[in-house]
């Protein structure tokens, strides 16, 4: 492996905004520059089957399923692979930094996709260290379904309501839980008051 290409790079959005698809789109590009190429998905996605990454369009990508860093990290040095793409990053323990940081400095190209907010709209698992040590960031946006402006916040329904703050973080789910929203259309019942004062910010 070439020590001067390793590198991490982050794919990161709302739900509905690409990041899939955006991280196929990359590894097919690699693989057609004949680089050794694997994709790799957390084991708590399985809303399109586990052996593939797909994307809410559908575009489809073969991968293999890991429930943990280390799983990740012998994965890779046991295929000598030169290109790693993860899906739903946001789903694995802290770890996931270390490996990443690790296996980039082997001369890895890392690519990872992930929420980069969860449903709160709160920093979701290991993103904000990946965010901050990556060698490019990608944020992608979605249509909110409201007001069709850009989405960068994930909505999850329940029954047809807002799920509250209290609600589970992690859980599984497509269009018929979630939605993209903007900002000003994000709603979290229960969610505790951040009273922002201007007097304390200047």
């Amino acid at each position: 492996m070439d020590s001067l290409s390793g590198r991490i790079e982050v794919v990161a959005g709302c739900m509905f905004s690409g990041k899939s698809e955006e991280l196929i789109r990359r590894l097919k590009r690699a693989q057609i520059a004949r680089q050794k190429v694997i994709a790799l998905k957390s084991s708590l996605d399985d809303r399109y089957g586990l052996e593939t990454i797909t994307s809410h369009s559908g575009i489809r990508l073969e991968s293999a399923v890991v429930a943990s860093p280390s799983d990740v990290l012998r994965i890779v040095e046991e295929k000598q692979v030169e290109v790693v793409g993860i899906d739903e990053v946001q789903f694995f323990d802290p770890g996931i930094v270390e490996v990443a940081e690790y296996l980039a400095g082997q001369g890895v190209r890392v690519i990872l996709a992930g929420l980069d907010q969860d449903f709160r709209g709160e920093p979701f698992g290991p993103m904000p260290e990946l965010l901050a040590l990556a060698e490019e960031v990608t944020k992608l946006t979605a249509v909110c379904m409201v007001c069709g402006r850009p989405a960068t916040r994930t909505q999850r329904i329940v029954n047809g309501r807002p799920a509250r703050y209290d609600d589970p973080v992690v859980m599984v789910g497509a269009a018929e839980s979630y939605e993209a929203r903007c900002r000003e259309h994000h709603v979290v019942p229960g969610r505790p008051e951040r009273v922002l004062e201007k007097e304390r910010l200047i």
